[in-house]
């Protein structure tokens, strides 16, 4: 089953950033209000590198202000820090 499936079942409503599939994490579950695609910020950026070949900082600055900052209503997907893990 696609990951896009998958979500629609959780939240057939849910919106989704596209083009970068390869960065969901999965479902964030929020209290009093709908399930949320949730993705890694990290790998949204490095998307925007290899795919659209941005330097870091470029993807960076455009990743906050087009996709991070796009809020479109309660659906808008949420973008996680994630933190080093130990070894």
């Amino acid at each position: 089953m696609d990951v896009r499936d998958l979500i629609s079942e959780w939240n057939e409503e849910a919106l989704m950033a596209d083009g970068f599939d390869e960065a969901i994490l999965g479902i964030s579950q929020r209290v009093g209000m709908e399930d949320v695609v949730a993705y890694d910020r990290d790998k949204c950026i490095s998307v925007l590198m290899d795919r659209d070949g941005m330097s870091q900082e470029d993807a960076v600055e455009y990743f906050e202000f087009n996709v991070a900052g796009a809020y479109m209503g309660e659906n808008t997907p949420v973008f996680i820090s994630m933190f080093p893990t130990a070894p």
